[in-house]
């Protein structure tokens, strides 16, 4: 009887909190379409202009930074579960560099493939390799934490002296104006595009009802086989859609660092660390966060955007830096 008041009350928090936050969400929302060089009021009879504005610019960049927002934050809520460190998210792991530098050599070596599926596949192979790295040689040499930390640093600044050293010898201006998106933003969001990110969303759909799944995953390997899970499959399955939605992610929104560690850490000390309630409000906060922080990016500076990846890198860097200091005993 204990046991069942607790779920209930458990699962009707859970309800309480998402409802609050798809509100934030829907809230932002709209300042995120009001706001800009030319201010859109939802109170006036719009002018053709502003119709056209919001509907042709504002609305498909307001769905792309949703969709990167959620795909960024239950790929990093996953990973923690696959690395057994919640201190893992793909930007500080090296995933998402993986994935920029597989687009940067498709774009250096096979200029003809460069079209957005092409940029879209090479990313996914890219995060493809990268997880799979981590997560082997995390299961084989039992990385502590700090190790494993140091590894995805150490891949994190290998990429980055990839794309560097891809970038200086080319005079190609798209390769510059590459260099410039990859530090993440997504100005410029087509429709176009924004159906490209739509097979990002059964993805995040799909590791979301997992969520009971991985609290048994959570448990160790031989609690979950006695639980009935087959995790040699299921892990498999998990790198594959991490590796999806990191690639996507990445391939429409260059590296946008932070919010797949913050977000899933945030919503844990809310709620808890049932990954059941905590992967589908960690969607609903990581789109609250990449629109909040896009509409920053597009407001800060009467002259310029902001790239949106400094824009979340400022915001979670120093979340970052108390977390590690929080865990500096964990060996």
């Amino acid at each position: 009887m204990y046991l069942s008041q607790l779920l209930d009350h458990q699962h009707s928090r859970w309800k309480r909190y998402a409802l609050i936050f798809l509100f934030i969400l829907a809230c932002v929302s709209a300042i995120h379409l009001m706001v800009g060089d030319i201010f859109v009021s939802p109170f006036s009879d719009l002018s053709s202009i502003q119709k056209q504005l919001v509907w042709e610019l504002r609305l498909p960049r307001l769905l792309a930074a949703m969709v990167i927002g959620s795909t960024l934050a239950v790929s990093g809520g996953v990973l923690q579960v696959l690395l057994g460190n919640v201190l893992a998210e793909p930007g500080v792991l090296g995933v998402s560099g993986g994935a920029s530098v597989v687009m940067v050599l498709l774009l250096f070596l096979v200029p003809a493939w460069a079209t957005p599926m092409g940029f879209m596949l090479a990313a996914i192979i890219g995060a493809l390799l990268f997880t799979m790295f981590l997560v082997g040689v995390a299961t084989m040499m039992k990385l502590t934490t700090t190790r494993l930390l140091l590894v995805g640093f150490t891949l994190g600044i290998l990429t980055g002296a990839i794309v560097t050293w891809a970038f200086y010898f080319s005079d190609d201006l798209s390769m510059r104006q590459l260099m410039y998106w990859l530090m993440g933003g997504i100005g410029g969001t087509s429709w176009y595009h924004q159906l490209l990110t739509l097979f990002l969303v059964p993805v995040v759909v799909w590791l979301c009802i997992k969520g009971q799944t991985l609290d048994k995953l959570m448990m160790g390997e031989l609690h979950a086989k006695q639980l009935g899970v087959d995790v040699d499959s299921l892990r498999w399955k998990l790198i594959l859609a991490v590796s999806v939605l990191v690639g996507g992610a990445v391939a429409f929104g260059g590296v946008i660092g932070f919010v797949g560690l913050i977000v899933p850490h945030m919503v844990r000390l809310i709620l808890g660390a049932e990954n059941r309630y905590l992967l589908p409000v960690s969607a609903i906060m990581g789109a609250i966060l990449v629109v909040f922080a896009d509409i920053i990016a597009r407001t800060a500076l009467d002259s310029a955007e902001l790239p949106l990846g400094v824009v979340t890198t400022s915001i979670g860097a120093p979340i970052f830096i108390w977390m590690l200091v929080k865990h500096h005993g964990s060996r």
